[in-house]
C-alpha cells in the first residue's frame, strides 16, 4: 500500500498497465467501432504503454536516484514519442496532463488531492488536443474519472487509495453509459474501445497503489463485443488514410498547423508541447498533411496507412484471404530463446531466435522483427514463458497488419518450445502444423531451479534471500538450501506424474555434477525414462526442465 504518489507508484503503474493491456488487447480491439471500426485501439493502446514504461525502465536502470517529477515526465514522454493511433496519441495526452500537475504540486499537497488535479488537468488537456471532441468517447471517461476524484479528495481525511478507487469507479461508471452518447457505439452494441481502455489503465494506477490485483471478468457490465468489425452494420465513410507523425515545432506554428489539418480531414489530435508535438489526422490527401508539417516545423517518423487497405490486410493476416501474401514464401517459426545454447539449437532447427536479456522479457518491436525478417508468408510464434505471451500476441496482431498469417502458440517454458519445435512441419497445412506444435508444448510439464534475490512468500512458505527454489509448472514448490536437494525433488515431483522424456536446458551455473542429479534420479527410481541434455547457457536458471 503506498500513501503517496510517488516515483515507485509511477514505476508501477507503468509496468501493470502493460500487462493489463496485455491481457484486454483482443477485448478492446472487438470494442474498436468509432472513430474508424479498424479492430485496433487495444493494440494500439498496448504498444503505446508497452513504449512508455520501457523509457520509465530505462530511467530507473541508470541507477541514478529517481523522484515522481522525473518519473512523471518520463512516463509521459515516452507515451508521446511511442504513441500508435487515436487512441495512444489521446493516452499520451492524459499522461502528459498527469506529470505537468506532479511537477507543479505543491510539496503539503495531500496525495489524493494530488491525484484528483492531475486527473482534472488530464482530461482538460485530452479534450483541447482533439479537433472535435465528442462525449461518448475516452474524454468523457477521463472527464468523469476526474470529477468523481475532485469529490472523493474533497474529503478532510481522503487518501490515495480512496481517491484512486473512486476515480476507476467514475470510468466505470461512464464506459457504461457511452452507447447512450454516441449513436455508433448503440448500434454495433459495444461500449467505447479508448474508455475501455482508459479504465483498464484507471484499474492499473489502483494496483500500483494498493497492491492488490484485480481479476478481471472481461464480460461483466459491458455489452458483448463484436465478433469483427465486418461483422455488424456500423461502417466508416471518412477520409481515407491515417497520418501520424512527430514533428518538432513552436506554439504558434502548431497552432496554424492545427488549422490547416482540421480543413484536409478529420480524427484530428495534435499531443504534446516544449517544441515536440505528436500529430494524428485521418485526410485524403496525404501530401497535404505532410506538407502541412513540412511548414509548420520538422516533422519525422511519418507513418501513413491506407485504411480500409489496412484491415484487408489484417483480415488476410488471419487466413481469410490471400492478399498481401504474395511477396512472402514459406512457413517459419520464431521462439524467444534463453542463453546462447539454446539459441544455437534453434537455429540449426531453422527456427528464427529473438534472444531474451537477463530479467528481460523482448519487446513486441523486436519479436515483430523476427516475424518480419522471416520472409514467411506463414509464421509461428512461441514466446517460452507466460509474460511474453502478450507481447507475442501484439506482435502478431502488428503482422497481420501487413497480410503475414500469424499463429501463437502459448509455450510458457523454453522446453515447451523445444517441444513445439520438434514436431514441426513445414509441409503441412498450416492449421495442423500449429495443433500439432501446439499439443506437443501442452503435454510437456515444465520445471525450474533459480536463487532468491528477495525475501518472499511464496506457495511453498517464505523464502530468504540466497534459498534455492523448485518451481513446476510455474509455481514455487520447493525451498532448499542446496542446488542438489532442490533439483531431486522437483525431478521427482514431474515424473511421479509419468513421463518418457526428460529434457534438461542447463544454465551457465551448472555444472556436470548438478546436471547429473538428474540423470541419477530418472535412472534410480523411474524405469524407461530417457534425458536429454541441452547446454543452454542462461543465466538466473541453473536448470530448466522439461518432462514429456
Amino acid at each position: 500500500m503506498h500513501d503517496s504518489l510517488d516515483a515507485e507508484v509511477i514505476r508501477s503503474w507503468a509496468a501493470v498497465t502493460v500487462a493489463s493491456l496485455g491481457e484486454c488487447r483482443a477485448e478492446i480491439d472487438a470494442l474498436n467501432v468509432f472513430p474508424v471500426p479498424d479492430g485496433d485501439t487495444g493494440t494500439n493502446l498496448f504498444l503505446t504503454a508497452e513504449a512508455a514504461a520501457a523509457a520509465v525502465e530505462e530511467q530507473f536502470d541508470l541507477g541514478e536516484p529517481v523522484d515522481v517529477v522525473a518519473a512523471a515526465q518520463t512516463y509521459a514522454k515516452g507515451a508521446l514519442l511511442g504513441a500508435r493511433g487515436n487512441s495512444g496519441v489521446i493516452t499520451s495526452q492524459i499522461l502528459r496532463g498527469i506529470a505537468e500537475v506532479i511537477s507543479q504540486a505543491p510539496s503539503d499537497q495531500r496525495p489524493g488531492e494530488l491525484l484528483a488535479a492531475a486527473l482534472t488537468r488530464a482530461a482538460e488537456l485530452a479534450y483541447s488536443a482533439v479537433g472535435v471532441p465528442r462525449e461518448g468517447t475516452v474524454l468523457t471517461v477521463c472527464r468523469v474519472a476526474a470529477e468523481v476524484a475532485t469529490e472523493a479528495a474533497a474529503a478532510p481525511d481522503a487518501t490515495l487509495e480512496e481517491v484512486s478507487r473512486a476515480a476507476l469507479a467514475g470510468a466505470e461508471e461512464a464506459l457504461e453509459k457511452t452507447p447512450e452518447q454516441l449513436e455508433v457505439l448503440r448500434d454495433a452494441g459495444v461500449v467505447d474501445s479508448g474508455g475501455r481502455g482508459l479504465v483498464v489503465i484507471l484499474e492499473a494506477l489502483v494496483e500500483a497503489v494498493t497492491g492488490e490485483h484485480k481479476t478481471r471478468d472481461l464480460t461483466a457490465k459491458l455489452p458483448n463485443p463484436v465478433v469483427s468489425v465486418t461483422s455488424h452494420t456500423v461502417s466508416y465513410g471518412g477520409p481515407g488514410y491515417e497520418v501520424m507523425y512527430l514533428i518538432e515545432a513552436g506554439d504558434d506554428e502548431v497552432r496554424e498547423l492545427r488549422e490547416k489539418l482540421g480543413a484536409l480531414g478529420d480524427s484530428l489530435v495534435v499531443v504534446g508541447g516544449g517544441g515536440l508535438w505528436n500529430v494524428h489526422v485521418h485526410v485524403d490527401d496525404v501530401g497535404a498533411a505532410v506538407e502541412a508539417g513540412i511548414e509548420a516545423g520538422r516533422p519525422y517518423r511519418i507513418n501513413v496507412t491506407h485504411l480500409e487497405m489496412a484491415n484487408e490486410k489484417r483480415e488476410s493476416g488471419r487466413g481469410e484471404g490471400e492478399e498481401g501474401r504474395t511477396e512472402r514464401v514459406g512457413r517459419a517459426v520464431v521462439a524467444v530463446s534463453h542463453g546462447p545454447g539454446v539459441a544455437a539449437l534453434l537455429l540449426e532447427s531453422n527456427v528464427t531466435a529473438v534472444p531474451a536479456e537477463p530479467g528481460r522479457r523482448p519487446s513486441t518491436a523486436e519479436l515483430l522483427g523476427g516475424v518480419m525478417g522471416s520472409g514467411a508468408r506463414e509464421v509461428i510464434l512461441l514466446p517460452s514463458d507466460g509474460d511474453t505471451r502478450v507481447v507475442a500476441e501484439a506482435a502478431a496482431e502488428q503482422a497481420r497488419d501487413d497480410g503475414i498469417r500469424v499463429a501463437v502458440i502459448p509455450t510458457r517454458s523454453v522446453v515447451q518450445s523445444l517441444a513445439a519445435v520438434a514436431v514441426h512441419d513445414p509441409s503441412a497445412v498450416f492449421d495442423d502444423d500449429v495443433v500439432a506444435m501446439g499439443r506437443s508444448s501442452a503435454a510437456t510439464r515444465y520445471g525450474a531451479i533459480t536463487v532468491a534475490v528477495r525475501q518472499a512468500v511464496t506457495t511453498a512458505g517464505v523464502c530468504e534471500v540466497g534459498d534455492v527454489l523448485g518451481l513446476v509448472g510455474g509455481d514455487i514448490v520447493v525451498i532448499g538450501s542446496t542446488l542438489k536437494d532442490v533439483t531431486a525433488e522437483v525431478v521427482k515431483r514431474m515424473l511421479d506424474g509419468g513421463g518418457e522424456l526428460v529434457t534438461v536446458v542447463a544454465g551457465n551455473e551448472a555444472d556436470q555434477d548438478l546436471i547429473g542429479v538428474v540423470g541419477e534420479v530418472s535412472e534410480r527410481d523411474y524405469s524407461d525414462v530417457e534425458v536429454e541434455v541441452v547446454m543452454g547457457g542462461q543465466p538466473l536458471w541453473p536448470l530448466i526442465i522439461g518432462v514429456e
